[in-house]
């Protein structure tokens, strides 16, 4: 019994010993306790070319066009146009009841003719009254004469001046009132002339050539119309020949933007037929949308709503002249209001260092400071560490060497959204492998001197068949 114990114990140690020899070289040889790689998706550092663009959305809408009110109320009587129709410059489109216009007008024709009567009257009477001061003049000298020789007393010839005086102002006040009647014949014509004007503004023509695009008014229809503010809007004129894309684009991409961008522009009506349009930035605001520069604007506005400017793109007829049929009368491929999405090209680089976006990522760093303190003597010396101070965001990307992730800071450049790359200015080399996934990952658990394995390396295990 003694040699079996002995035996068991010498077995036991034995098997106890190559465990332990076991773990340690499984341990030195990472079989044991090793870290377990992350799986990640890894691509390499590559040369192509990029094309950075600003996208917004927006209508289709006319170049030109031109609202048309009326400058007089009244009933529309005759409608000539009806919504699509063509028209020219000058052309006869509606007209509103004249009854009330036509009599004002012969109104104003008397009052001319009566002011004009006025100053005849008034200049028979200037000339009365010349011929009155002229036999005064004479009879005054007749009677100083008189006087002069003793024939007649003083007081005949006091009166005769008297008349005299009389007489001039009498032809004066004749004078007046025939400029009086003549300011009267100017102000009558005046009245005439507007009145004329406001007939003649009861036909409405056309300031344009152009498609009536909306007509907004029936026959027999009041509108409202004044000459101090616009009245009720009765149709609108466009030139459909020339169209453009409004759209709204925010703040952080406006600076971007320039007059002559190339833009790609994507009509919704057209998506079907994968047809896309060119076009170039023909005007970009310089004042954002809704701000009108006053304290109670500005105050109204909240301080999380969206800032944005409106671009306008004019969409080039080259490249929707395949759309135009005339034998089937179809002369304007896009309508007022259709809703369109655009790419704005703002920047084109080729021949440049890429990698996709979500390789790169954005991590912040803790700078210790170092503080002097005073000991128990009053002496500054112990030297305190404060983990306050924390580093701007760095732009960076992991790079698998040999499975193990390293952190390395880079500078980017433009960003293409269409191929989901941007562009390398420094702190990679063609060829070299970065980490692109998952975002999880890259954003927020890798770690400088993590391990890592590309899971699309790996083979996937073979499905067996089964056999039915």
């Amino acid at each position: 019994m003694k040699k079996k114990s002995k035996k068991m114990i010498w077995v036991i140690t034995g098997l106890l010993a190559a465990l332990i020899l076991f773990l340690i070289i499984g341990k030195k040889a990472g079989w044991i306790g090793a870290e377990k790689p992350t799986e990640v998706e890894i691509m390499k550092v590559a040369t192509g070319n990029l094309t950075q663009s600003v996208s917004a959305s927006g209508k289709v809408q006319p170049e030109v066009e031109v609202k048309i009110s009326p400058d007089v109320p009244g009933e529309i009587i005759a409608l000539y146009v009806k919504e699509g129709d063509s028209v020219q410059k000058g052309q006869l489109l509606l007209r509103i009841q004249p009854e009330n216009y036509i009599s004002l007008v012969e109104r104003s024709k008397a009052g001319v003719n009566q002011s004009k009567a006025s100053a005849e009257q008034s200049r028979a009477a200037i000339s009365r009254a010349e011929s009155q001061l002229a036999r005064l003049e004479t009879e005054f000298n007749r009677q100083k004469k008189l006087y002069e020789d003793k024939v007649v007393s003083l007081a005949d010839l006091q009166t005769a001046e008297a008349n005299l005086l009389a007489a001039r102002q009498d032809l004066a006040s004749a004078k007046a009132n025939f400029e009086a009647a003549r300011f009267g014949i100017n102000s009558s014509e005046a009245a005439l002339k507007d009145a004329s004007e406001n007939l003649r503004k009861t036909n409405i023509y056309a300031p344009v050539s152009g498609i009536v695009s909306k007509l907004a008014v029936e026959l027999g229809e009041r509108v409202v119309g004044t000459s101090q503010m616009a009245g009720t809007e009765l149709l609108r004129i466009a030139n459909l020949n020339n169209m453009e894309v409004r759209v709204n684009v925010n703040e952080n991409d406006i600076i971007r933007v320039d007059m002559g961008d190339t833009v790609i522009v994507d009509v919704d009506a057209y998506s079907d037929q994968n047809k896309k349009f060119k076009g170039l930035v023909t005007r970009v605001a310089n004042t954002a949308i809704g701000s009108g520069g006053s304290l109670t604007a500005a105050a109204s506005n909240s301080t999380e709503s969206v800032t944005e400017f409106e671009v306008r793109i004019k969409i080039l007829p080259e490249s929707y002249r395949d759309l135009i049929d005339h034998s089937r009368g179809k002369k304007y491929p896009f309508k007022p209001g259709m809703t369109a999405t655009v790419d704005i090209i703002t920047e084109k680089k080729s021949g440049v260092l890429t990698i996709p976006i979500s390789a790169v990522t954005t991590r912040t760093a803790e700078t210790p400071v170092t503080t002097e303190s005073q000991d128990e003597g009053g002496r500054f010396g112990a030297v305190k560490e404060d983990h306050t101070k924390v580093e701007k965001p760095k732009e960076m990307v992991f790079v698998n060497e040999n499975g193990v992730a390293k952190k390395r800071e880079v500078t980017t450049g433009i960003t293409d959204i269409s191929t989901g790359n941007i562009e390398i200015l420094s702190g990679l080399k063609a060829g070299e492998q970065v980490i692109t996934g998952p975002f999880i990952e890259v954003s927020k658990r890798l770690e400088d001197g993590s391990k890592v394995i590309d899971k699309n390396a790996q083979p996937k295990p073979e499905k067996k068949d089964k056999k039915k």
